[in-house]
């Protein structure tokens, strides 16, 4: 430092007397300046902490690619909590991906074809697709293939996506799954139990009875259910309990139907447990409290994310996940010492 003075970095200016107060002074100053040096480190980085997630916050993207449209059509039924967990994972990969998502549904196959049809008639640039029933599903996915329009499966129809000319299928392997179900079933030492099918046709529920019923030693009998009626889920669970008192073990297929269960075994005072598939904030509460045994996770928003993402990933750079083979997101079995950590992102409709 110079007798005259020096202008640092922030501005300080100091004049020194004499070398004695010079090296004092000088020390002052390094410390000083270290100090204000690091508060300015730890401000910048909270700084653009901050400015990351106002940036989400706003639904800015992550990417300068081109503001594609992807469309996701579904096999839903109305108040189908399950896939509003799918749309919420498809929804934050469209923010950070720039994409304009469109969604669909329908639980009636012919409609849910024609609603594939329609995006293809407004060329959008991606098609995400659930094959719940794909015999009905095949020429509009075809169709979509063959106009240059990539096209993602997911949740159901793993076995013909490659064949209708999809990249890859994202989600669970159904009979993995329920073969999942029998052998928990077993552990539990259950003996007859109840698989509960709330959409005829649905190919990915058979799958999942069928599997259950493969590695399940006891036996497992499949009860037909209108799921778009609740009430009559609940009645006719609540008819089957009460005719027949050794099941000890219901399974629904959805977590909307979890409940309509537990309220059934409870009127009919049965004994069995209800388990389910699928999770929610109301599953995560029951496994807690205990009222449900287990729940089979195939983590749906994962599955909207991933088909978000890699439908861009596709446009963006060629890639392709699964190497022909399905992405797989579950089956994953959630116990009450699993819920109470799970139940905070169940309450935030992504798990």
């Amino acid at each position: 430092m110079h007798a005259e003075g020096h202008k640092g970095g922030h501005g300080l200016v100091t004049r020194v007397p004499d070398g004695g107060v010079r090296a004092a002074v000088g020390a002052v100053l390094a410390v000083a300046l270290t100090a204000a040096l690091a508060g300015c480190s730890s401000t910048g980085g909270k700084r653009a902490e901050d400015a990351r997630k106002a940036a989400a916050a706003q639904g800015r993207a992550a990417v300068d690619t081109p503001r594609w449209t992807f469309a996701m059509v579904t096999h839903s039924g109305d108040g189908d909590t399950f896939w509003d967990i799918v749309q919420n994972g498809a929804k934050q990969a469209a923010v950070k991906d720039n994409i304009n998502f469109l969604y669909a549904h329908s639980d009636e196959a012919q409609t849910q074809a024609q609603l594939i049809d329609s995006y293809v008639a407004k060329k959008v640039d991606g098609l995400i697709v659930s094959l719940a029933k794909p015999d009905a599903m095949r020429t509009a996915v075809e169709k979509a293939v063959k106009a240059g329009i990539p096209v993602i499966t997911v949740n159901s129809g793993a076995e013909q996506s490659k064949a209708f000319g999809a990249l890859t299928h994202i989600g669970q392997d159904e009979t993995v799954a329920g073969e999942a179900v029998g052998e928990e079933l077993d552990r539990r030492g259950r003996k007859k139990a109840l698989c509960v099918l709330h959409e005829q046709g649905n190919v990915g529920h058979e799958q999942r009875c069928a599997g259950a019923r493969k590695t399940f030693d006891g036996d497992l009998q499949n009860l037909y259910v209108d799921g778009t009626n609740m009430p009559d889920v609940q009645a006719s669970v609540l008819a089957k309990l009460q005719s027949d008192p050794s099941i000890d073990a219901v399974v629904t297929l959805g977590a909307p139907f979890a409940d309509a269960a537990v309220q059934a075994k409870k009127t009919a005072g049965s004994k069995a447990e209800v388990d389910t598939f699928d999770l929610n904030a109301k599953v995560a509460g029951a496994l807690e409290a205990g009222t449900l045994g287990f729940a089979v996770d195939q983590q749906p928003y994962l599955q909207g994310y991933q088909a978000v993402d890699l439908l861009w990933l596709y446009r963006y750079n060629a890639d392709v996940l699964g190497g022909g083979k399905p992405v797989l997101t579950g089956p994953q079995i959630i116990t009450k010492d699993q819920a109470g950590a799970l139940k905070g992102y169940t309450e935030r409709g992504t798990r």
